[in-house]
């Protein structure tokens, strides 16, 4: 895998230097052309000048030789402003198709490594359940177990399963999304509902953090309630990955004039400001797979923009004093609840 990431970031580097090149000789090209183009014109201005003194005597029609004279200089001027007109005009468009092509080619670069670590990170996640759940039942099969030790493995095996499940929805749901397929079916649901719901999952999943809950009461809004907890569980699972063991996730619901604000709150490290962007785009994690501890896929953060989009919401990322990150999401209140 190492030798094929080196043998692609070499033929990256050749594709980039033979791009430039190719650019630098086009300029080259066009800059030795318009100067061969001046010349010429003034070549052709001197053999014009040097014909019309062996043909009009100057002293004899001075008018006529210097009307002559203005009428060459002045197709000398036309001469050089179309040379000039039409070297800025190709050069205009020289730079913008370069620059578009080094753009869409970058953007194409940079979406393949992502793409790669995309998938060396679902290898990863799916890799891991997997061998725990094979574990797991060869232990069941093989060994005679008490009933609570039973009772733990099962309940193992069902964690490590709705992991698997939560990936697989993550993923396919992207897929719709980016295909303009799914279909959000939107009704009234209390959203203080949904969030207590989702805080006691992770509750049950998590035990190497402490949760902590502020939800009002009787928030409703108009969603889909699969993706909304899709959402809502995306960022509670982000904030425990970023945060260490043994610290407290914050998970709030509040009205906020006219809107219902969900924040999530981790005791991390903290998202640097130039990264705070780039976070909510598809395959986009901070690091790469060979340096990265955490587990993730990069869909998570991309798919509850997604979603909180779809609901007509807003999200943000901010500072949390004096350490961590606040995940917030806002949807509107259904009008007729709002108070």
């Amino acid at each position: 895998m190492k030798r094929r990431a080196i043998i692609k970031q070499k033929s990256t580097r050749f594709i980039t230097y033979f791009y430039f090149f190719l650019l630098v000789y086009t300029l080259a090209a066009l800059i030795w052309w318009g100067i061969s183009l001046f010349h010429q014109s003034e070549i052709i201005t001197e053999s014009q000048q040097r014909y019309l003194r062996l043909t009009v005597d100057s002293l004899q029609h001075p008018a006529l030789f210097q009307q002559e004279m203005a009428r060459i200089a002045h197709e000398e001027q036309m001469r050089k402003f179309k040379y000039w007109g039409e070297g800025i005009t190709f050069l205009l468009v020289i730079l913008i198709g370069a620059a578009y092509v080094y753009r869409a080619t970058r953007r194409q670069i940079l979406l393949s490594r992502q793409q790669n670590n995309f998938m060396m990170a679902v290898t990863h996640e799916l890799k891991s359940p997997i061998a725990a759940l094979q574990l797991n039942l060869e232990t069941l099969l093989k060994r005679k177990l008490d009933p609570e030790k039973q009772q733990k493995l099962l309940e193992s095996m069902i964690a490590e399963t709705t992991r698997l499940n939560h990936l697989c929805n993550n993923m396919l749901l992207a897929s719709q999304f980016e295909s303009r397929q799914y279909q959000m079916i939107k009704e009234q649901l209390n959203l203080s509902e949904l969030v207590t719901q989702c805080v006691l999952q992770q509750q049950r999943r998590v035990h190497t953090h402490t949760f902590v809950s502020h939800i009002d009461q009787d928030v409703w809004i108009k969603g889909d309630m699969l993706t909304l907890s899709l959402a809502i569980n995306n960022l509670i699972e982000n904030a425990v990955k970023y945060s260490p063991k043994g610290s407290t996730v914050e998970i709030s619901l509040h009205k906020d004039q006219a809107m219902a604000v969900v924040s999530v709150a981790d005791e991390g490290s903290g998202i640097p400001d130039a990264e705070k962007t780039k976070i909510f785009d598809r395959f986009y994690r901070i690091g790469n797979e060979n340096t990265r501890k955490t587990k993730g896929t990069g869909l998570g953060l991309y798919l509850t923009k997604k979603i909180v989009q779809e609901h007509r919401g807003m999200i943000r990322v901010l500072d949390r004093k004096p350490q961590g990150s606040i995940f917030e999401i806002a949807f509107p209140l259904t009008r007729d609840l709002i108070s």
